[in-house]
C-alpha cells in the first residue's frame, strides 16, 4: 500500500519535500493556509489553520508521516505564532500515529566555537533560539515517553530555487548582486558561513522519515563546505557569467537606530552573531548513516541566481 505523507508549509523546503516525496513514489498532500498554488504532479492540496489541532489530526489520520515544514510569515511574530503551531503538531502527531518530521534551523545552539555537531546542546539564550529549542525539547520528551514518533532536521541558511527574500540572505541581496549593484549584508562578509540548499533539506527530511533508527535525534541537512558572504555573492553571479560589484557590511546603527522604527531590522539583530564570526555547520553524520552529499556547489549557485532573476 503506498504510504501517505502530510506536508504542512508550502514554501521552498515544504515544496522540496513533497517533490523528493513524489519521487519516491509516495502519497503526498501538501497543507498551506489557503491551499492553493501551482499544480504539482502527484500531490493533492489542502487548506488548513495550522494552529487548529482537530484540522491538523484529520489531514494526518492514516498517514505516514507528517512533516513540519511551516515558515511564519515574519520573524517579529515568532512569539505568538509558533506555542500554538508546535502545540497543534504534537496533538496531531500522538492522536495518529504519524512520525513528527521537523524542519528547523540551527540557532538553538547559539554562538559556538567550531563546527556545529548533532549532539552539541542547545544552549542558545535569545528569543527565536529559545522557542525553536524549546519544541525540539517538547517532541524530544514526548518521544522518550513513547507518546510520538519524532526527528528534527536542522539546516543553515537557505540557497536553491523558491528561495524567497524573506527565507535567504544570499537571495535577499542576488538581485541587486546579479546587476553588479554594491550589496550590504547582514555582518562581515569576509567570515566562513554555511548555507544549505532547499533541495538537500527536502531530501533530508524525506530520508529520515522512512529510517526508525533516525528517530528521536537532530540530525543536519547535508551542507557544503562554508563560504563567506563575499565568496557566496560571487559565486552565485560567476554561475550565470554575471560580474558582481562590491560587498560591504550593513552598517550597525541600520540595525540599531532604525530597529527601533522597522521591527524586522529589530529583530534581526538577535541573529547578527551568526554572520560577525565563523559558522559552521557540520553535516558529516547524516552523510556516513545515508549517503546524503549536498548539491553541487555549483549548482546551488546557479539555481539561486536563476531563481533571483526569474523573480525580476
Amino acid at each position: 500500500m503506498n504510504e501517505r505523507h502530510v506536508v504542512v508549509g508550502a514554501g521552498p523546503v515544504g515544496l522540496a519535500t513533497a517533490e523528493q516525496l513524489v519521487e519516491q513514489g509516495r502519497d503526498v498532500v501538501l497543507v498551506s493556509r489557503s491551499g492553493a498554488g501551482p499544480e504539482l504532479a502527484g500531490v493533492r492540496r489542502e487548506a488548513a489553520d495550522v494552529a487548529d489541532a482537530e484540522r491538523l489530526v484529520e489531514l494526518a489520520q492514516g498517514a505516514a508521516t507528517l512533516y513540519n515544514c511551516v515558515n511564519p510569515p515574519s520573524y517579529t511574530v515568532w512569539p505568538q505564532f509558533w506555542p500554538p503551531v508546535a502545540a497543534a503538531f504534537l496533538v496531531a502527531a500522538e492522536r495518529t500515529g504519524a512520525t513528527l518530521v521537523t524542519a528547523a534551523a540551527v540557532y538553538p545552539y547559539g554562538p559556538v566555537d567550531g563546527p556545529m555537531v548533532e549532539g552539541m546542546p542547545d544552549a542558545a539564550t535569545t528569543k527565536k533560539s529559545l522557542i525553536r529549542a524549546g519544541m525540539w525539547a517538547d517532541a524530544r520528551r514526548m518521544h522518550d515517553a513513547g507518546r510520538i514518533k519524532a526527528v528534527e532536521v536542522r539546516g543553515s541558511d537557505y540557497m536553491g530555487p523558491r528561495v524567497s527574500t524573506s527565507t535567504g540572505h544570499i537571495a535577499r541581496v542576488a538581485p541587486a548582486a546579479l546587476e553588479g549593484k554594491t550589496v550590504r549584508v547582514l555582518g562581515r562578509p569576509d567570515q566562513p558561513h554555511s548555507f544549505t540548499d532547499v533541495r538537500d533539506m527536502g531530501r533530508a527530511l524525506a530520508r529520515v522519515a522512512g529510517e526508525p533508527s533516525a528517530w528521536g535525534r537532530v540530525w543536519h541537512a547535508p551542507t557544503n563546505a562554508p563560504r563567506t558572504q563575499a565568496e557566496v555573492i560571487a559565486d552565485v553571479c560567476h554561475a550565470v557569467d554575471r560580474q558582481p560589484g562590491k560587498v560591504k557590511p550593513m552598517p550597525r546603527f541600520v540595525l540599531g537606530v532604525l530597529g527601533a522604527v522597522v521591527p524586522v531590522l529589530k529583530e534581526l539583530r538577535e541573529t547578527e552573531y551568526q554572520f560577525q564570526r565563523p559558522y559552521v555547520v557540520d553535516s558529516s553524520a547524516i552523510q556516513a548513516a545515508f549517503g546524503l552529499v549536498p548539491t553541487p556547489w555549483d549548482e546551488v549557485c546557479r539555481a539561486t541566481a536563476e531563481n533571483a532573476l526569474a523573480a525580476g
